[in-house]
Parts: structure tokens; sequence; C-alpha cells
């Protein structure tokens, strides 16, 4: 990839080269061009001592130089001015030969601000000077006098040559080092990107770029990082995943397997013995339909949470007041409460509260959470149920005082098949997939439940619901 790139700029910036040849070519031309029209366009050039010279200075037309600005002096072979109209830079009526020499050399002088024109009259025997103030100056030509060879001529030419030689030489050098530092710029960047590609196409997911730039690549190193970081989520969510799915199938075939066996046993029992007396058939049936009835349940659980894994898993809603519907579920289960040796506290506020509800969902959530206190807890225990409104939501709380739960346990309290006895054959019969179930419910009516506990000090279930109307 690197010699590609570089490969590539280089005959870029050697494209470039021959480019700025030509158009130094052309520019040369160019102004060799606009130094012609120039010529043309320039008063100065338009009259001339030689275009206005006359063998009598009293007939030339000096009218057309002084209209435009300019300036005329007549010198004589005494170098004396015997005409002076216009612009007159001498300051004096008669020059010594020294000073009209001097005049002479520096006339053709571009640091002046003066053009002069000059041109000496054989007849007449005087010097024709034509003075315009310069507003711009363009002198730029190569002569060449092909009828006179001169012995400099070589020694130019090679000086000349030697010239354009260097200058293509530092264009070249200058593009050769231009190009390594353009693509260095650019290949540096494109190395590390393509270092942190690979590890992550080879399972490292914490590849990272690092660039500190502010350009295009700065973005595409917020681009990748992002990208990387969202693989490195999705393939963290995946195995997590993949984790759960290969316990659940333990979980629930491990669950299956007693009461499957105890079916299986008892059924072969009661079919082989012919001697069991009544009682012992009826005892054995019980166990056939306990079993039975276990296993039902946690295919049943088990198919629910299924279906609320679904993404296309909805609930029926419908407005109702929160209050008097928890008042009716929950006078329900007071007869097993009592039963059960328990007591309990209802703190529910004697208003209308209105939520959009499942109701049958709910009183699932309900049962839940009170038959587990009864399961998992001796009798005189106490269950406290209280409802609290704020302002955008509704609180419900489950609490009691009875045994708690572990750490390590409530940590994961509400994932699938975690028991606070952790046996998959205990006396309770939970599946545990009811705390599941529930937290699933919580969260299709747009909330949340937590679990505050300590082992000795009891639960608290605390569900928070928006009062929001959909």
């Amino acid at each position: 990839m690197n010699s590609k790139i570089e490969n590539r700029f280089f005959a870029n910036y050697i494209l470039m080269f021959f480019i700025s040849t030509l158009i130094a070519f052309f520019a040369f031309m160019l102004l060799n061009f606009a130094n012609d029209v120039i010529s043309k366009n320039l008063i100065k050039n338009n009259y001339t001592a030689e275009s206005l010279m006359m063998d009598d200075y009293n007939e030339i037309d000096t009218s057309l130089v002084i209209n435009n600005g300019g300036g005329i002096q007549v010198i004589n072979t005494k170098y004396e001015i015997v005409l002076s109209k216009g612009i007159n830079n001498f300051g004096k009526d008669k020059l010594s030969v020294a000073e009209f020499t001097e005049f002479l050399t520096m006339s053709r002088s571009k640091a002046i601000q003066y053009s002069y024109s000059i041109e000496y009259n054989d007849k007449g025997q005087f010097w024709l000077i034509v003075t315009f103030p310069t507003s711009i100056r363009v002198d730029f030509a190569i002569v060449h006098n092909k009828d006179y060879p001169s012995v400099d001529t070589k020694g130019v030419l090679s000086v000349f040559i030697l010239v354009i030689i260097f200058y293509l030489f530092l264009l070249a050098l200058s593009t050769i080092v231009y190009s390594k530092l353009t693509s260095t710029s650019i290949i540096n960047p494109l190395k590390k990107l393509c270092y942190s590609a690979r590890l992550l196409k080879d399972g490292d997911y914490s590849s990272r770029v690092n660039l500190n730039l502010k350009n295009e690549f700065g973005e595409l190193e917020y681009i990748f990082n992002e990208m990387a970081e969202q693989i490195e989520n999705e393939i963290s969510l995946r195995k997590r995943s993949e984790e759960n799915r290969k316990r659940l199938m333990l979980d629930i075939s491990h669950d299956l397997k007693n009461p499957l066996a105890s079916i299986m046993g008892y059924s072969e029992l009661c079919i082989k013995n012919k001697t069991l007396s009544v009682e012992e058939q009826i005892k054995y049936i019980q166990i056939i339909y306990e079993n039975s009835l276990r296993a039902n349940i946690l295919i049943t659980n088990l198919f629910e949470y299924s279906k609320m894994e679904s993404p296309d898993y909805t609930i029926n809603k419908t407005r109702l007041d929160i209050c008097e519907y928890l008042k009716t579920e929950i006078a329900s289960f007071i007869p097993y409460l009592d039963e059960a040796g328990f007591d309990y506290e209802f703190e529910i506020p004697e208003k209308e509260i209105f939520l959009m509800i499942d109701k049958e969902q709910m009183y699932r959530v309900l049962q839940n959470l009170i038959t587990n206190t009864v399961k998992y807890n001796q009798k005189n225990i106490k269950l406290v149920i209280l409802l609290r409104e704020q302002e955008d939501e509704v609180i419900i709380t489950f609490k009691d005082n009875g045994i708690g739960i572990r750490e390590e346990i409530a940590n994961n309290i509400f994932q699938p098949f975690v028991r606070v006895d952790n046996a998959r054959n205990s006396e309770t019969g939970g599946t545990g997939l009811g705390l599941s179930i529930v937290q699933k419910i919580i969260e299709c009516h747009g909330g949340t439940i937590k679990l505050k506990t300590d082992e000795g000090f009891g639960c608290e279930f605390i569900i928070t619901i928006p009062k929001k109307v959909e």
C-alpha cells in the first residue's frame, strides 16, 4: 500500500513538474507579448525622438509631446540647449561634455523616474531629446544580432543553459521532497488505521486509533473508534447472550429432569408392581401429578418468558386508577397471607392516580412478589405494600422483614433460573423465572424494578412506573 501511494504521489508531482515547466515557458512568452502590447500603447513609444525628428528643429511639432505631459529639448554640438519646451530636467542652458555624457549614460537607467528618447541629426548637427514621466516601466528582452557573431555568444549561451538546468533541478528536487512530505502525511495515519483495522479483524475488539489530527483523518479516527466500540459491545452482548442461552438450556434440562424422572419412575412402578395397595397407588399418582404440575408451570413460564424476549411482544394497556386497582387485587391475597401466618400493612392513597396498565400482567407481578415473600420466609413476617406519587411517576414498594437475600444472589436475582435457595429440587417448587418475568412486565410498562436487601434484614422491591398517558 505504501509504495503504491508513494508512487502515485510521485507520479502526480512529476506531472506537476512538467506542467510547471510549461507554465514557466508560456509565462515567458506571455511577458514578451505583454511587453510588445504595452510598448505599442505607451505614449513615450508613440512620440519618440526618431518619429518627431526634422532637419530644422524649429519645424518639429512639439504640441503633441507637450499636450501629453512631456517635454522636448534640442542640444547643439556646443552642448547648448537651443530649444526647450515642456518638462526640462537639465536646469541650465549649457552642459559640459562630462555632464552631457553622464546624462546619456543615466538616460538608460531603470531607476530614474523619467523616460528619455534621444536622437542625433547629422544634417542639422543637434540632439533631439523627448522626455516623458515614467508611470510604469516594462523592460524585458533578449537581443541577439545574427549578422555579427560575438566571442561572448558561447559563454552567454553556456550560462543561460546552466541557469535553466539549475532551475529545472531545483524544481525537480522540490517536487520530489514535497511529494514525499505530502505522501508521508497521508501514509502515516493510514498505517495506524490499517494496523488497528487488522487487529480488529483478528479479534482484538479493544483496538483503537489515536491520530490526534483535526482534519478528515481525525474524523475518520472518530468514526473508526465509534465503530470499534460498537462492535466490541455487540460482540460482548453476543457472547453474554450465548452464555445465557447455554446456561438457560442447562437450567431447563436440569429443572425438567427431576420431575420427569419422578413421573417416569413412579409410573413404571405403578405399571409393573401389581401388588400395590390402593393407598400406595394414590400416593404415587399424587407424586406423579405434583411433578407434572411442576413441569407444566416451568414450561408455561418458559413460554411466557420467551414471548417477552421477542421484540414484537406487546401488552394491552388501559387507563385505570392504580390506587383502586391495587386495593382490589391485594384484597384477594389477604386469605392467603392469613393462612401463611403473615402480618401485612397496606399504605395506598385515598385518591385517584391514573396510569396506563395491563391489568392481567400487573396481577402476575403482584402474585409473584407476594407468593415469593410467603415461599421463602417463615411465619410471623410482616409484608408492607405502599404506593407513593411523585411528579411524573408512581412508586410501588413491596417490603418485608424476612430472611433477606445474599448479595451474590441479589445481584443477579432478575436473571432467569436464579433462586434464593439456589436449589433445583427445593420444596418451594419455584422455576427461577418469576422475577425475570416480573422485570419484563415492568419494563413493558416503561418502568423499572430494583431490589434492596441484605441477608437477615428482609427485602424491598421498588417498582417505578411513569405517569405519562400513551
